[in-house]
């Protein structure tokens, strides 16, 4: 069995992943995806035994709309979370990957050049297993993005996204999933050279 359909397995045995995917494939957002947390969060809670949902802090809903105005990324904004029901609407966070880049210095210190789909936001994430994405297409298949591959997302390793300088935060990334996956191995930057 590959990753993938590992993966995917996982997925459809998360009924929260799945309400969360099946309400965004209803809304039917222009090339949108369910993003990092909740998705490699999944694999390690199965990895580790955990219940399903164990450590899930949001849903990171990205979508692409060449309309980079505030105004039309708050109207999605509105719109998904009215597509949701308490708590799951204060956990689900839509944003338009086309916007990233006017927001992300100023926010996390680091120039973001402009996206040009959903799609190449994962590479730039800062880590690897936190590089991945998934969909539910309107057949029913479970579509994924993982452009370093599952290997980390599966071994439970977080290591610095090699495209990129580390990110700003790193540590206190890396706190906060020993907290709740102790398990976790991490390979340090200066361990990388």
């Amino acid at each position: 069995m590959t990753l993938e359909t590992r993966l995917t397995e996982i997925v459809r045995a998360d009924a929260g992943l799945m309400h969360v995917l099946t309400v965004m494939r209803d809304l039917n957002l222009p090339d949108w995806r369910l993003f990092s947390g909740a998705v490699y969060q999944a694999v390690w809670n199965v990895q580790t035994g955990r219940p399903i949902g164990y450590g899930i802090k949001d849903y990171d809903i990205g979508y692409f709309d060449a309309d980079t105005s505030w105004d039309a990324e708050d109207v999605v904004i509105k719109r998904v979370a009215a597509a949701f029901a308490p708590p799951v609407r204060d956990q689900v966070e839509v944003r338009n990957q086309a916007r990233v880049h006017l927001w992300f210095e100023g926010k996390f210190g680091e120039p973001y050049t402009p996206l040009t789909c959903t799609d190449d936001a994962p590479a730039r994430f800062v880590a690897p297993a936190f590089a991945v994405g998934v969909r539910l297409e309107a057949d029913d298949a479970i579509s994924v993005i993982a452009p370093f591959g599952l290997e980390d997302v599966f071994d439970m390793v977080i290591r610095p996204n090699p495209t990129r300088g580390l990110a700003r935060g790193w540590e206190r990334v890396i706190a906060n999933a020993r907290g709740r996956w102790p398990e976790i191995t991490v390979v340090e930057p200066q361990a990388m050279a």
